[in-house]
């Protein structure tokens, strides 16, 4: 009997890990499949793991319809993924704008298709980011410059407030690992023509800085970025958790919008009060605030020297009397 590859027992078992980490034992799963290494391996894992809990595996595998050729690839990693004893299903999806760039539009429109069919089916999304995405996504954060919030990168288990759950088994996970796996199981993996385009950000991110920050700095960049990501996301919970006791006390609906204490903002530290900030704009308002604006609306508090209403994404910010009222625009 052949010997079990260490790639593909390394992915097993992260996915037989994050599936036991679920508060409930799910009745089905579903797996995020565009075709690539990363997805075509987590799919081929996660169909073994659900044999041996004796729950059905469905694909959903999205055409954004951006490429020549898009439906013969979405069907060709379908049909991989039914090779595999899984229930494959495409969605073709129109790619609106969200003021994001086209990769923006498209994460959109595929999250979309994802949560509709994860609420059909009543089943968690496995999602195929590895700890190199994790790394990615935590140096554009730092490149941006938004703060701890976009550093602490993607959480490995998130559920919505509309119930739907996501799983990032993989991300610790390096993504040549998700390729020795396709290998030793002789899956053919597509490879993305858009994952090396420098056009994108992304992309320039992986091919060009990572590369030379190891070169420069030493090995280890991306595991460094990513243990960041975590400690970062533990820090933001803490402070998640603080402001949301905090928020019930100091907060109250005004006319057309929402307002908070001067007297309680000022009592907070300036980390806890512009999260507050944040907060309150983006769950009236669903826009998030730059730092710049962030900082501009805590002077409201901090500085206070009589200066007029400012102009937010969606809403105004004015004080009133011990207040700072937000109202829609």
């Amino acid at each position: 009997m052949p010997s079990l590859s260490p790639a593909v027992a390394e992915i097993r078992r992260a996915v037989r890990t994050a599936l036991a980490a679920l508060p409930e034992p799910p009745t089905a799963v579903i797996v995020a499949l565009s075709g690539g290494a990363d997805s075509l391996a987590l799919a081929a894992a996660t169909a073994f793991e659900a044999r041996a809990l004796g729950i059905p595996v469905h694909s959903v595998t999205v055409d954004h319809a951006l490429q020549d050729g898009s439906a013969r690839i979405a069907e060709d990693a379908a049909a991989r993924a039914a090779a595999l004893g899984i229930d494959a299903r495409v969605r073709r999806v129109q790619v609106a704008a969200t003021g994001e760039g086209p990769e923006g539009g498209a994460r959109a429109a595929r999250y979309a298709a994802l949560r509709e069919v994860a609420r059909a089916e009543r089943a968690p999304v496995l999602l195929g980011h590895t700890l190199d995405d994790q790394a990615e996504t935590v140096l554009l954060g730092l490149a941006r410059g938004s703060g701890a919030g976009s550093l602490r990168g993607m959480a490995p288990l998130r559920t919505d407030d509309d119930g739907a759950t996501w799983i990032r088994p993989l991300l610790a996970v390096r993504r040549a690992t998700t390729r020795a796996a396709c290998a030793a199981e002789h899956l053919t993996p597509w490879e993305d023509p858009h994952n090396t385009d420098p056009r994108y950000l992304r992309v320039r991110a992986r091919e060009r800085v990572l590369p030379v920050l190891e070169v420069e700095l030493g090995p280890g960049i991306a595991e460094a970025l990513a243990r960041t990501a975590e400690q970062l996301r533990e820090d933001a919970e803490a402070f998640d958790e603080m402001i949301h006791e905090t928020i019930e006390d100091i907060v109250e609906h005004a006319e057309a919008g929402i307002s908070v204490s001067t007297a309680a903002l000022a009592a907070n530290p300036a980390a806890l009060r512009n999260r507050i900030i944040r907060l309150v704009v983006q769950s009236e308002f669903g826009v998030g605030l730059t730092r710049v604006q962030t900082v501009e609306v805590a002077r409201l508090v901090t500085d206070w020297s009589g200066q007029g209403p400012l102009d937010l994404p969606g809403c105004t910010a004015a004080r009133v009397g011990g207040r700072i009222v937000f109202a829609a625009r």
